[in-house]
């Protein structure tokens, strides 16, 4: 028998391996990998699988798995930092999707529980998959992957109600309201179990565990806890998904969460695999090849309604257009605890074999689609931005209007208020700099603006949001957000409505700098670069490196690598940045006359900054600028003099120059 099973093993592993390998190349996420898998080895495929009870069982585990790591990162305090993308936007996307899927299935003469049912299987998303496409794209803290994240979480957190509520939707019980009771009591007496055993015991016995420094005996501990849990939760009659969550809520607030966390995730990917495998094997491919038609219209109604419900919750609660169609496209598709929910569901004949047929094809088919949807979200936000819609509606792509437009000139624009943002708004207020920020952040705007900061809402990726900010007279656009679509379309839409602005931006990678300097940025800031100086540099100290050696090393590595990234032209403070600082400066050009005394004199006899208090910069002469010329450079008729000073002492100068005026 064990043979058989270690045959069905090997055949999953290697079928797996090929698999993902070829998804990983054409960008198809690895549970869509699985989920292939599983189609081709299960019985409506090859049928290489001989003993499926075996796949059903370790799936069972990476269930139990798989909700012990989401209890695990349950964080009450999470909640609270996210209380409004989490409880609000995540309520209204839950129950508005859920709304929406009863009334379409009523279309079809579906039961009331069996919309509902349909409901809790459709309003959930894909955190895995969506997460790890902006982790690719290095967009996990721009405000459209904040607002995924927020509702992910509360879509996970309603499924453990959801499975509760599963044998009261499925009618199998008579007095609902008794049920409900003797179901609220015992979770509450679970709960505070849980609690207690997580402030209480957990921490004790831990203590034990970690004190005999054995990694075995701590992993081994892990999981004791997580199937104890689990075991006593089944046993008075809940799922067993439910007893993994709580177990991993015991573990959530303790100081061994993340060593916890590390040693059991391998674990869980492996186990979750055989999950995702196993809901592969239910598919018949004959189904989806049979109903083509019908398959791929229920695929764009889900993927339109709940891409509509989201981007609508995300708008609800104060986010800006731009950061709403993204969100909505990345939550538009049916995401892996629907499977959670569909196996109960089909135990408690909450769906029909050939309903669970169309809803593995459709939820398949969402899940490979969403990289597509993610990658194509700034192009739709665009075209959206452009509708005709009401100012409310278009929030962050029009101005406020009872916000009056910026009135600074020659002055500091920031995109984005996060630490570096706020960083550079204080030295700028230090410096006496006039300075304005754009930010998307609904509450960090609302908050700054109370505390005097010149600070407004609004998606910097739009023309009347810059110039809103009077880009077209701004010296300098500093741009210091976490989102990389959005930081390149910013640079080229500020070099297109003002060529002469000097623009700076931050960027996480290295890679990025080339592709941000060809769209117009005159600095690149890469953290990645200058985060690895910072490290070398404390290095070198620890091992008492002298501090002329470490800064001569640090302006040699900055030089050769800047310098390969750079256009020709040197960054440096011009003529402009000294008058912007000393306003009554004045920068001239004086010419000879063929007639004045000056001729064939040099600039030492004229001592001229001695005499008139003016500085000579450069001289022109034909075709040639001569910056900075010596103290024996001779004046000849035609030369055109650049001078710095105050204004009057140039015009007295300028007299020397003229014909008529001789010494």
């Amino acid at each position: 028998m064990i043979t058989a099973y270690l045959l069905d093993i090997i055949v999953i592993f290697a079928f797996a391996v090929v698999i993902i390998a070829i998804g990983n190349r054409i960008k198809i996420p690895g549970i869509i990998g699985f989920i292939l898998t599983g189609m081709f080895i299960g019985p409506f495929g090859f049928g290489l699988i001989r003993e499926p009870q075996i796949v059903e069982v370790l799936a069972e585990i990476g269930i139990i798995f798989l909700l012990f790591t989401i209890g695990m990162q349950f964080s009450f305090r999470t909640l609270y930092q996210m209380r409004k993308i989490v409880l609000v936007g995540g309520t209204l996307q839950v129950l508005l999707t859920i709304a929406a899927t009863m009334a379409i299935s009523y279309f079809f003469g579906v039961t009331t529980a069996q919309a509902l049912f349909f409901g809790f299987l459709v309003c959930h998303s894909s955190t895995a998959i969506t997460l790890k496409i902006y982790q690719d794209r290095a967009e996990i803290d721009s405000p459209h992957a904040r607002v995924t994240l927020g509702v992910s979480i509360f879509q996970d957190i309603v499924t453990i109600p959801m499975l509760i509520a599963l044998p009261i939707l499925a009618g199998e019980t008579a007095d609902v309201t008794g049920a409900l009771l003797n179901l609220g009591v015992t979770l509450a007496v679970l709960f505070a179990a849980v609690l207690a055993i997580g402030a209480y015991v957990i921490p004790k016995f831990m203590d034990r565990v970690t004190g005999t420094r054995s990694p075995e005996i701590f992993l081994l501990s892990i999981i004791l806890i997580c199937f104890v849990v689990t075991y006593i939760t089944a046993s008075v009659g809940l799922s067993l998904a439910l007893g993994a969550f709580l177990a991993g809520l015991t573990l959530a607030e303790s100081e061994y969460f993340h060593q916890a966390f590390a040693s059991i995730m391998p674990f869980r990917d492996i186990f979750t695999s055989f999950f995702f495998i196993s809901i592969g094997m239910l598919l018949n491919i004959g189904f989806l090849v049979g109903n083509p038609v019908f398959i791929v219209g229920l695929v764009i109604v889900v993927i339109v309604v709940k891409a509509v419900i989201a981007g609508g919750a995300t708008l609800a609660i104060g986010h800006s257009l731009r950061t709403s169609v993204l969100a909505g496209l990345a939550l538009a598709n049916i995401g892996e605890f629907a499977f959670i929910l569909s196996i109960p569901g089909r135990d408690y004949g909450l769906i029909t074999e050939s309903g669970e047929q169309v809803f593995l094809a459709v939820t398949v088919l969402t899940m490979s689609l969403t990289p597509f949807l993610i990658t194509s979200g700034p192009r739709v936000a665009d075209i959206c931005c452009r509708l005709p819609l009401g100012d409310r509606f278009r929030r962050g792509c029009v101005v406020d209007a009872a916000l009056p437009p910026t009135t600074l000139s020659d002055h500091l624009v920031i995109v984005g208020y996060g630490l570096n943002g706020k960083n550079l708004s204080q030295a700028a207020n230090a410096g006496g700099i006039p300075h304005v920020v754009i930010d998307l952040n609904p509450d960090t705007v609302s908050r700054e603006h109370k505390a005097g900061e010149n600070i407004f809402y609004g998606d910097a990726t739009n023309a009347s949001i810059l110039s809103h900010a009077n880009i077209e007279k701004a010296r300098i656009l500093v741009i210091v957000i976490n989102d990389p679509l959005s930081t390149r379309a910013i640079t080229s839409l500020a070099r297109e409505l003002n060529p002469r602005l000097y623009i700076i931006v931050r960027t996480r990678f290295l890679t990025e700098v080339p592709l941000l300097r060809n769209l117009g940025a005159d600095e690149v800031i890469p953290e990645e670069f200058e985060t690895s100086v910072e490290i070398f540099t404390r290095v070198l100290k620890k091992y008492l490196i002298p501090g002329e050696t470490i800064d001569r090393f640090v302006r040699d590595v900055r030089a050769d690598t800047y310098q390969m990234l750079r256009n020709p032209t040197e960054t440096s403070a011009d003529l402009s940045d000294l008058r912007m600082s000393i306003p009554s400066l004045a920068i001239e050009t004086l010419s000879v006359g063929a007639g004045s005394a000056v001729v064939g004199r040099t600039l030492a006899d004229l001592n001229i900054r001695k005499n008139y208090s003016v500085t000579v910069l450069a001289i022109r002469r034909g075709g040639e600028m001569i910056a900075n010329p010596s103290g024996d450079f001779s004046l000849l008729p035609g030369d055109e003099v650049v001078v710095t000073g105050v204004p009057e002492k140039i015009s007295l100068l300028s007299g020397l120059l003229l014909p008529e005026n001789k010494e």
